[in-house]
C-alpha cells in the first residue's frame, strides 16, 4: 500500500531527476544527474569510481526503461509510469527489488565518499555524503545515530540501502539520493 508520503518522495524523486525539466525522465537526465553527483565530489567521470556511479546510474535508468518497455536510449517516463514503477518492483516486494535496483548506486557513493577505504562510511564521510548531494536540512550526526542500526559508529552499504529505502517508504527523514 502506497502512502501520502511515499507518493511525495516518489514524485520528488522523479523531479530531481527530470534534471532537464520537461516533466519525464530519461537516458539525458540520468546521465546529467550522475555528472552532478560526480562533480559534487570532485571524482573524474573517467575514474573506477567514476565509472562505478556512471554505471549504477545508467543501470537504475536500465531496469526502469526494461518494465515501462521503452528504447532504453530514445524512450522516456512520464510521472505516472516512473511512480508505478518505483512502487511495483522496486519499493513492494519487501526489499529485493530495492536491492538490486538501488543498491549499486549506493556502493558507488560509498566508494566516493569511503575516502578511508573501509568499505563503510564513518560520520565525517557521511557528512561529505550529505554536503555533496545537497541536503542540508537534515543534522548529520543525528541522521547518522538514526541509520547506524548495529551502533558500531560505522555505516555499511546494508544500512545505507536500508536507510534510502525506510525513507522511500516514509519511516525516516534522511534523504540520501539528493533532495
Amino acid at each position: 500500500m502506497t502512502t501520502s508520503v511515499q507518493l511525495d518522495r516518489a514524485q520528488k524523486r522523479f523531479d530531481l531527476w527530470d534534471v532537464n525539466g520537461d516533466g519525464q525522465v530519461d537516458r539525458t537526465d540520468f546521465e546529467a544527474e550522475v555528472k552532478r553527483i560526480l562533480q559534487a565530489f570532485g571524482e573524474a567521470p573517467t575514474s573506477p569510481a567514476g565509472r562505478q556511479m556512471t554505471d549504477a546510474y545508467l543501470g537504475m535508468w536500465s531496469f526502469f526503461a526494461g518494465k515501462a518497455g521503452i528504447d532504453e536510449h530514445t524512450g522516456a517516463l512520464s510521472p505516472e509510469q516512473f511512480n508505478r514503477i518505483a512502487e511495483e518492483h522496486i519499493l513492494e516486494n519487501g526489499g529485493a527489488g530495492f536491492n538490486r535496483v538501488v543498491k549499486p548506486t549506493i556502493q558507488a557513493i560509498v566508494e566516493l565518499v569511503d575516502v578511508d577505504g573501509d568499505g563503510q562510511v564513518n560520520p565525517a564521510e557521511f557528512k561529505s555524503w550529505l554536503d555533496a548531494i545537497g541536503v542540508s536540512d537534515v543534522e548529520p550526526a543525528q541522521a547518522f545515530r538514526q541509520i547506524d542500526t548495529n551502533g558500531d559508529g560505522q555505516l555499511s552499504v546494508e544500512e545505507l540501502v536500508q536507510a534510502v529505502r525506510a525513507f522511500h517508504l516514509g519511516q525516516i527523514d534522511v534523504p540520501l539520493l539528493g533532495r
